[in-house]
């Protein structure tokens, strides 16, 4: 971020104050409100944040209106068609992609931390086996600072890139493993000569009674899923991730604080909510009566996995995810599953409607993912953990630029006061 040698004027009480106005390389200028409250005694008032930029950052930026996500300055549809997960990782956490050699050894890595210290099996023992897997993956994810005490000085840069490894190398594991123990399977140890995604599906899918291959087909879609949700800026659980990180938490309690977050339907279970509309939906006919009902402002409902928050014109990941989707659908033959049946017709019905096409109302990331997820055997349950993973490289690349930068201060949100001032105690027989 750069001086952009303007300032704006703030007028209070007749006193004017200039505030720097600083320009980003891409988006939109800031106003520098640092020093507003030691000069004039006022702070800004902004819920949600939506209008308060709370960092630098050189990782990820998205445009909106134009429907664009850069990571690194790199198009995230070029990244999704031509390159995978694991370089997607290295990009957000190096800044540059990799050489060949530079890949080899950074895949080397993650693999070779994949497993599990195996008393944390006792972890998943404690819990019932209907516990949901995010409740799972939040506390197992918090307790691997029990188990790795050699990665959690985040004053020191080697410790934090071994945990930064660690933790993009055991989530699979984590999230496999929550799923297995909910349905009552044994555990599947995580193998050192198949690709990352490969390997998260064989830990959720195969058993001891047989041989499992992965097919490719499946493994390419659930990379494009882990690369399409490895980072989105300054999103809620990222920034929760920042605001732990900024008191000097360890790096696993980061997370944990970041799955937590995620946790949220607002958040993180937006392809669950979708999936969940499309049974709601239940059969092709009723597609008129629910696109009438999400036209009718009096009416709750609501077209999930259809727009976007940020997104006002179209959601860049949407169109690899959507190619995804139908490769997949077309892999497993799956014609007569009502769920996708709906899917498929309410995106057709949604994009010929001049209401949601004048709107701008196109079906988004999660839209697609629900599906996808659906038709390779995941349940719902299994979909906020799945983003969780995918997640948790863009929050350890967003911790580790934070731990980094030279201004870090701990997070303190000011607040607008509405509560009783000051009084008296009242002794309980005068109440």
């Amino acid at each position: 971020m750069a001086d952009s040698n303007k300032s704006a004027t703030l007028t209070i009480d007749g006193t004017d104050y200039e505030l720097p106005i600083l320009s980003p390389t891409a988006g939109p200028d800031v106003i520098d409100i640092r020093k507003l409250y030691g000069q004039a005694g006022v702070f800004t008032y902004d819920p949600g944040f939506t209008s308060t930029a709370s960092c630098d950052s050189t990782i990820t930026f998205i445009d909106g209106g134009k429907g664009e996500l850069l990571h690194r300055g790199y198009p995230i549809d070029q990244l999704a068609e031509k390159s995978h997960f694991l370089e997607v990782c290295y990009l957000l956490l190096y800044g540059e992609l990799p050489s060949a050699a530079q890949l080899e050894d950074f895949e080397d890595r993650v693999t070779n931390h994949t497993m599990l210290h195996e008393q944390m099996h006792f972890l998943f023992r404690g819990y019932r086996r209907d516990a949901h897997p995010m409740a799972i993956m939040v506390g197992v994810v918090g307790a691997l600072s029990a188990f790795y005490h050699d990665s959690t000085d985040i004053n020191d840069p080697w410790q934090r890139e071994v945990a930064s490894i660690r933790l993009i190398a055991k989530m699979p594991t984590i999230a496999a493993m929550a799923y297995k123990y909910s349905i009552g399977q044994p555990f599947v140890y995580p193998r050192n000569d198949i690709d990352y995604a490969s390997n998260f599906l064989r830990m959720c899918f195969a058993v001891p009674a047989e041989d499992y291959e992965v097919n490719p087909i499946l493994s390419r879609a659930m990379d494009r899923i882990f690369t399409l949700h490895a980072d989105h800026e300054q999103n809620a659980s990222t920034s929760t991730v920042r605001l732990a990180s900024s008191s000097g938490a360890n790096p696993f309690a980061c997370i944990a604080a970041g799955i937590a977050c995620l946790w949220g339907p607002a958040h993180g279970g937006a392809n669950q909510a979708c999936l969940e509309m499309l049974r709601e939906i239940g059969s092709v006919d009723k597609i008129p009566e629910y696109i009438a009902r999400a036209k009718d402002k009096n009416d709750e409902f609501r077209l999930m996995g259809f727009g976007h928050r940020v997104y006002k014109n179209f959601d860049p990941r949407a169109k690899v995810m959507k190619q995804s989707a139908d490769e997949v659908l077309d892999l497993l033959g799956i014609e007569d599953n009502p769920t996708l049946q709906v899917a498929k017709e309410l995106e057709k019905a949604a994009l010929e409607d001049d209401y949601f096409v004048d709107k701008k109302l196109f079906p988004n990331v999660d839209f697609y993912s629900g599906i996808i997820l659906e038709a390779m055997g995941f349940p719902t349950s299994m979909f906020t953990p799945i983003f969780a993973l995918s997640r948790t490289v863009g929050w350890i690349s967003q911790w580790k630029e934070m731990i980094a930068d030279p201004q870090l201060k701990i997070g303190r949100p000011r607040q607008l006061y509405q509560g009783a001032t000051l009084r008296d105690y009242v002794d309980i027989e005068k109440r």
